[in-house]
């Protein structure tokens, strides 16, 4: 870990108070409101987050509310609950047993709505398959599936009946699938024969057979009929979803389970190319979700929610799943890709089912950008009230845009900072409370006690970079990594003794508000500055012909790293060598002379996940001419990495 604090250089003075109309209908109507909950969670941690789990359903109550052995939590310790039985169950007798629960879209263009009460019924259903081929509370399941309803219905089976899921997203390869299989000792596979991707099909089965070559652990495998293609089923090994659902009772009464008991894992790729499993439990994560989803995006009874996220990543698991449905809410599933059949998917999916909440990654946002303002400009996005952001810093003129073009000037932006290990938001706006400001995720949330330090863990000043910890425990965070408590430890808690290290640089402004720099392996060391790379990105990206950037560091004998640049132009933009030199100065005015790049290189796209975020590991191999190593199994599009070599 760096031994060097990380300097800031971005300059934004942009704020947008909630308007009058929005703070009066919020959930947390004011900026008084607001503080008043956050002091009563600071001096009392324990009754706030005791006072917002008793908002749930539990079986049986819990005799202490925080047990703490730095760095191992349990939290509602004693408590019984069931998560399964607090999305669903508990809205049946109430007006929501018909609401719509899950309405999806496919990328083809059929559509299915599941109400509470259809939810109910396919779920138990499908807990009775489970049962029926010997699964019980404590074991696993591995999932990996396209985005269908029935990715969703699965999870809330195993949760229902105490059968810890592992949810491997739908793009990942063979290879990787049979690693997180072994790791976790799955007995049963969930997954489909295909899904659909920009107007082609997904072949998921022909991965898993490939899989299951190397993973003895898996008894059966579960396929839901998505595509039709042909596949290879095996016999006394691989079963039909309807098959199995055909006969199945749809009565099964939910597990009481132990606060503590592990609702699931999901692998995160690590630094070395082996991922790690990070282990959330039952009542602490439950209650996290639960309030942040109702919080942040100021959840109505009315509204019609959806987030773009893909549920094989951590907020397609808060944030679609659990969190929208403890709440009650109608959350949006879409299968496909934004630009299928054309680069108003998402915009078309709005104005049809009347959105009013939209959730999505800044690194999607910066891709709207560059498709041209007249896509969303050809729909009605006035259902529209809150937009939000995940997934990594998003620069300021994204921002604004997304604010402009989407949100009609008028709706909100809560910029989120959280991660798979904290398993729920902790930094963000209050819509109804918190003034943004572009590129600040603002504020911790109530009960989350965050800080800027130094190396040796002291605060530093006001607008100086730092490292971004977390002081307390919170509900929601990670247990262990699966397996390997030893590795918890080193990753998240030794490098600043006694907070949670979280991986990222951040400095704090005269306000309290938090600017997200990066991850600090992000960082760049330029003639003795550190500096982040989302600062040189969001200057480049201020430049009115620039739809996105990613910057990388490279070795340079004489200032210790240079400064390569990826860029994307905006849409009626040409490559030409003199746009080098003015996007160079053009750093130069925002920054500093020293943070301008060394070189500049134009590219049509750049090596992202399908969650979204720029692979900039493999951009600093490229730029250093290093050879690729690691896990570059999330990366979804093999062919932007070979264009990219070949224009070296």
């Amino acid at each position: 870990m760096p031994e060097k604090n990380i300097e800031s250089a971005l300059n934004e003075k942009r704020v947008f108070p909630p308007s009058a109309e929005f703070s009066s209908r919020a959930a947390i109507n004011g900026l008084e409101a607001y503080e008043k909950i956050s002091r009563k969670a600071l001096d009392d941690p324990e009754g706030y987050w005791a006072g917002i789990a008793s908002e749930l359903h539990w079986f049986e109550p819990w005799t202490k509310v925080l047990e703490w052995e730095l760095p191992f939590s349990k939290w509602f310790v004693g408590g019984k609950t069931n998560i399964s039985y607090n999305c669903i169950d508990r809205h049946l007798a109430t007006p929501r047993k018909n609401k719509i629960a899950i309405l999806w879209e496919g990328e083809p263009g059929d559509v299915r709505a599941l109400s509470y009460q259809m939810l109910h019924r396919e779920v138990c259903k499908f807990a009775n398959v489970l049962k029926s081929l010997g699964l019980q509370k404590g074991d696993r399941a591995t999932l990996y599936m396209g985005m269908v309803p029935e990715l969703a219905i699965a999870m809330l089976a195993c949760a229902r009946m105490g059968v810890t899921h592992n949810v491997v997203f739908g793009g990942f390869s063979a290879e990787a699938l049979r690693d997180r299989i072994n790791d976790s000792q799955s007995r049963v596979l969930i997954t489909a024969d295909g899904s659909y991707r920009r107007g082609t099909t997904v072949a998921l089965k022909k991965n898993v057979d490939d899989a299951l070559e190397g993973a003895s652990s898996v008894e059966k495998v579960i396929v839901y009929k998505r595509t039709g293609d042909a596949i290879n089923m095996v016999a006394g090994r691989d079963a039909w979803w309807h098959d199995l659902m055909a006969s199945a009772s749809a009565d099964f009464a939910a597990e009481a389970l132990d606060s503590e008991h592990p609702l699931f894992m999901l692998y995160t790729s690590g630094t070395t190319g082996k991922p790690k499993g990070v282990v959330h439990t039952t009542g602490g994560y439950m209650t996290g979700t639960y309030i942040t989803a109702k919080w942040v995006f100021d959840l109505k009874e009315e509204d019609t929610y959806w987030c773009t996220a893909d549920i094989g990543w951590v907020t397609g698991h808060s944030y679609i799943v659990y969190g929208p449905l403890l709440n009650g809410a109608t959350s949006v599933m879409y299968e496909g890709a934004p630009n299928f059949p054309e680069p108003d998917r998402f915009w078309s999916i709005i104005e049809k089912y009347r959105i009013n909440i939209f959730y999505t990654a800044p690194t999607a946002i910066r891709t709207f950008v560059k498709w041209g303002d007249q896509w969303p400009a050809k729909h009605d996005l006035s259902s529209l009230r809150l937009l939000g952001t995940v997934g990594e810093p998003i620069n300021p003129e994204a921002w604004m845009w997304y604010r402009k073009n989407i949100g009609g000037d008028r709706c909100p932006i809560v910029d989120t900072w959280w991660q798979t290990e904290t398993g729920s938001i902790m930094i963000s706006p209050v819509p109804g409370a918190v003034p943004a400001k572009p590129g600040s995720a603002t504020r911790p949330l109530p009960g989350i006690v965050a800080d800027v330090v130094d190396r040796q863990g002291n605060p530093v000043g006001v607008n100086q970079g730092g490292f971004l910890v977390l002081k307390r425990p919170w509900p929601s965070m990670m247990r262990t990594i699966y397996g390997d408590p030893e590795r918890y430890k080193r990753q998240y808690w030794s490098d600043i003794p006694g907070v949670y290290f979280t991986g990222d640089g951040a400095r704090r402004d005269e306000d309290g508000y938090f600017w997200i720099m990066g991850r600090i392996d992000d960082v760049m060391n330029v003639s003795g500055h550190r500096i982040g790379t989302m600062e040189v990105e969001s200057a480049l990206v201020s430049h009115p012909t620039v739809a996105e950037s990613a910057v990388v560091g490279r070795p340079d004998e004489l200032k210790g790293q240079g400064i390569v640049a990826f860029v994307t132009l905006a849409a009626g933009n040409q490559p030409l060598p003199a746009l080098k030199e003015e996007l160079k100065i053009h750093v130069g005015k925002s920054i500093g002379s020293f943070a301008k790049p060394d070189e500049i290189r134009f590219t049509d796209s750049l090596p992202k996940t399908r969650s979204g975020k720029i692979m900039r590991r493999l951009l600093r191999d490229l730029a250093s001419g290093t050879k690729t190593v690691g896990d570059t199994t999330t990366l979804e599009d093999f062919s932007v990495l070979a264009k990219l070599r070949e224009e070296e």
